[in-house]
């Protein structure tokens, strides 16, 4: 008899990281469903074989009926990667809390329904694995970025206790941590922080961060080094508990262990001003 292809389930899928990590697992011989609210979006991942769904993170019922229409199709699933997120940038205190809520709702609590979705496909068989996209910025702060650094920090510490109680029902769970991403996020966010504070006491702080997010993102990885990373923790016969992707965050997550709070926050503070500096200079050149 021939052997069913394992199945994985990405969520977020319409665009950057999603899209690409649907088509990496599609590459190596994942059959593939991939879920966004804009299935639009995903016409070139229907061309290639993957078959996408609509998909709602906050919507219990959106995601109960994804998941029994892979149950149905294949009568299983191997692979849970929760990808869908997004960022709201601003000062904690200038951020409307139904945005904030609205940051949590996807990116943490979208986490944990997609799983608890998952969990009886996956006891079943007593296998499976939940990989969890977090991000840099859930080991580091960065001011003017809390709501959506508190959100990655709660995926840490979620899928740490997730590992743990999922055990012996052979399901593991490993989280991703990618830097900088090349793609629009960046001016998206940047443009976001100035909006929010455009007239306030934060004004000069949101200009250094928009200034660094945009000199950051220059740096940033392409969307297939973080899809790379999920293959390889969806295949690995044991896979790390963590992996970091790019560049950036290698460098970010090695200054968080060596250095003090104090002095990271200072590199932080200086980062910030310098990048400024930096962005004011080539717009007087030009």
């Amino acid at each position: 008899m021939t052997q069913k292809r394992p199945v994985a389930f990405v969520t977020g899928a319409s665009s950057g990281i999603g899209f690409s990590i649907a088509k990496h697992l599609k590459q190596h011989g994942f059959v593939v469903y991939a879920g966004a609210r804009r299935v639009y979006k995903m016409n070139d991942l229907d061309d290639i074989g993957i078959h996408t769904l609509s998909l709602d993170v906050t919507d219990s019922e959106s995601i109960q009926a994804a998941v029994q229409q892979i149950a149905t199709a294949e009568g299983r699933l191997d692979v849970l990667v929760n990808n869908a997120g997004f960022g709201v940038f601003g000062a904690i205190e200038e951020v409307p809390l139904e945005k904030a809520k609205q940051q949590f709702d996807v990116n943490v609590f979208g986490v944990t329904e997609m799983s608890k979705a998952v969990l009886p496909l996956m006891r079943e068989r007593h296998a499976g694995r939940i990989i969890n996209i977090s991000s840099v910025d859930g080991k580091i702060a960065n001011p003017l970025g809390g709501w959506y650094v508190g959100s990655k920090f709660a995926v840490e510490g979620l899928s740490d206790s997730m590992r743990l109680e999922l055990a012996d029902f052979g399901i593991q769970v490993a989280v991703i941590e990618p830097g900088p991403i090349k793609s629009d996020w960046a001016k998206i966010a940047g443009e976001q922080l100035l909006e929010v504070s455009h007239d306030g006491p934060y004004q000069e702080l949101s200009k250094q961060a928009a200034a660094f997010l945009q000199t950051v993102d220059a740096f940033g990885a392409q969307p297939e080094i973080i899809a790379r990373k999920v293959v390889q923790a969806a295949t690995a016969r044991r896979p790390r508990t963590r992996y970091t992707a790019g560049v950036a965050a290698y460098a970010g997550l090695l200054g968080r262990r060596l250095l003090p709070d104090s002095a990271l926050d200072a590199v932080l503070r200086q980062t910030g001003k310098l990048a400024l500096r930096y962005q004011e200079r080539s717009q007087d050149e030009n």
